[in-house]
């Protein structure tokens, strides 16, 4: 399936709530969707979005302009979990695909257009992700290493994965 990417603005905000609760994987509970919104701990993903370091796409299928996706990375607050593992100055990534646009190449057409826009800006990118999530493979193909092993939220195993950044010239 083909997508058109564009940048997300702050008017994004409540389709970026959708996607922090599947990348939160809140969606293999009984949580509601406005749960993502309202958990302090994933608030500052989105909260505010549009500082002037934050950045963003969404995935847009083709045909329909249908969104089917979003990818974004911001700095997290000083006392942020993370920062134990990385640099403080490194901005967090989430991403997530709606479930019924899995598999069709928007993560990785998301993924890498972000790591190219940030790179201009930011030394590097981190993420959390759960230990089982196929996303790894992704992470892993676009450069990613696991830097540390983490219990998450639900109390499950997660990575922390850092990226380094190269501008273009």
């Amino acid at each position: 399936m083909k997508h058109i990417l564009r940048a997300a603005v702050p008017d994004d905000q409540p389709f970026l709530w959708q996607m922090l609760y599947y990348a939160a994987h809140m969606d293999e509970g009984d949580e509601p969707r406005e749960s993502a919104r309202t958990n302090p701990d994933l608030a500052p993903y989105v909260e505010g979005f549009g500082r002037p370091d934050d950045r963003g796409v969404i995935a847009l299928e083709a045909a329909t302009g249908t969104r089917a996706g979003a990818a974004w990375i911001r700095r997290m607050p000083p006392a942020w979990p993370l920062y134990r593992f990385v640099d403080a100055s490194a901005p967090e990534l989430a991403i997530a695909v709606a479930p019924a646009r899995i598999g069709r190449g928007a993560g990785s057409l998301m993924l890498t257009r972000l790591l190219a826009d940030a790179a201009a800006i930011h030394p590097a990118i981190v993420l959390s992700v759960r230990a089982n999530n196929p996303a790894r493979s992704l992470y892993e193909r676009l450069g990613f290493t696991v830097v540390a092993e983490i219990t998450n939220r639900v109390g499950s195993r997660s990575l922390i994965m850092k990226v380094a950044l190269t501008p273009s010239r």
